[in-house]
């Protein structure tokens, strides 16, 4: 069964998170993915702690199924061997800062014209334009300035940071994605390809869609911990048990939250669900109750009640759930070069009925590929030892 991406050649120049997972969704669905790196070390995520036997664990998680050429972009004969693969590539990514790929003489005006299909995806923190597009920041960054960071933590805390990179991954991972695939389906149209230009900090901004609503609606800001969905009603929140682990509760719907009162012994607090005067003291007296009783007899207590009730899990926890494993979102890398050492990878979110991705569980030495790449181009095995002893690959 052919993949939906089949065909589609990328030139991955990203390192680190945002790119490269970004063109390992799209290498599942089959997509050729050629990572162009540095000779020099190549990609920095490789190296990037923890590492298995001098390779980073976290770079099998963002880069399997894809191809590793080795090119110094620096060099003129460097810049010209990459011109050629443009030739035949259909996407383009660069994780770089805005100008970069100007001065390399390789930005996105001069690669259309020498391939007007291709769909060229920068994906940067604060965008190609405006006041702050050269400035250098990290996820915890772009949160901060989406206001997502101000919103998170607990009430009367300080802000808290994500346990997940949810800029680099929703606001830069996912709208790449969405991007290079709106850009060539527009090809199919046009023939022509595009610039996609994905911030991080943007993706993040438009994460608060709902947000900005309850701010809109409300007349007034969103705080910390103690709105709606933040932790300030009991019929949405985390508390925690008797042996120091948690579960929540998701009950907002009416009859959620009924089942859920009665089935505690309080049921003089469906009512008053929505009353911000007394939150804080059913709060208080939910958090004894759930005090009470280990997180797993929770769990078995509410077995067989529909109320939107989970335990918090950790990750190991959750690698083995039954759900985790049901949905095939849990693979592992078993003896990572004999070390003894597993590492565990996610899965593929988007199941097609039709054509379903492929998570082949093979990743790229440094510059495995340069030949079999090169040859593709139009190199005779001369010219590429002569690359080679130039240092250009």
């Amino acid at each position: 069964m052919s993949l939906p991406l089949e065909g589609i050649r990328v030139l991955d120049l990203s390192r680190y998170l945002p790119g490269p997972f970004c063109t390992q969704i799209l290498a599942d669905f089959g997509a050729e993915v050629i990572k162009v790196e540095d000779p020099k070390g190549g990609d920095l995520g490789r190296w990037l702690p923890p590492l298995i036997e001098g390779e980073s664990a976290r770079f099998y998680t963002v880069n399997r199924n894809k191809k590793s050429v080795t090119l110094d972009l620096r060099k003129e004969q460097g810049k010209e061997v990459f011109k050629r693969l443009v030739r035949g590539a259909d996407v383009v990514i660069d994780q770089f800062r805005p100008g970069v790929m100007k001065k390399l003489g390789l930005d996105y005006e001069v690669l259309r014209e020498i391939n007007p299909r291709l769909v060229y995806c920068a994906i940067t923190g604060y965008g190609l334009t405006g006041p702050m597009a050269e400035v250098a920041g990290h996820d915890l960054n772009y949160l901060s300035l989406a206001g997502v960071t101000e919103m998170t933590g607990t009430y009367q805390g300080m802000p808290a940071m994500s346990g997940v990179q949810i800029a680099d991954i929703a606001g830069g991972t996912l709208y790449a994605v969405i991007g290079i695939l709106l850009a060539l389906a527009s090809r199919e149209k046009t023939g022509r390809g595009q610039l996609c230009d994905i911030a991080m900090m943007d993706g993040s901004i438009s994460l608060l869609a709902y947000t900005l609503g309850e701010w809109s609606g409300w007349g007034r800001l969103p705080e910390r911990g103690n709105d709606v969905l933040t932790g300030g009603y009991a019929c949405y929140n985390i508390y925690r048990c008797k042996d120091d682990r948690y579960v929540s509760l998701g009950a907002v719907e009416d009859k959620f939250w009924a089942e859920f009162c009665e089935k505690i012994g309080r049921p003089q607090y469906v009512k008053p669900q929505w009353d911000p005067a007394v939150q804080q003291d059913i709060l208080a007296d939910v958090r004894e109750i759930m005090a009470s009783r280990t997180r797993d007899e929770w769990v078995e207590f509410f077995a067989d009640s529909d109320i939107c009730f989970t335990p918090v899990l950790n990750l190991e926890e959750m690698s083995c759930h039954p759900q985790a494993l049901a949905r095939e979102m849990i693979l592992k890398l078993t003896n990572v070069k004999g070390s003894g050492r597993d590492v565990v990878l996610t899965g593929i979110p988007v199941k097609l009925s039709e054509t379903p991705g492929a998570a082949r569980l093979t990743f790229p030495k440094l510059g495995e590929h340069n030949e079999e790449v090169l040859l593709a181009a139009g190199y005779n095995p001369a010219e590429i030892v002569e690359l080679h002893n130039a240092r250009v690959i």
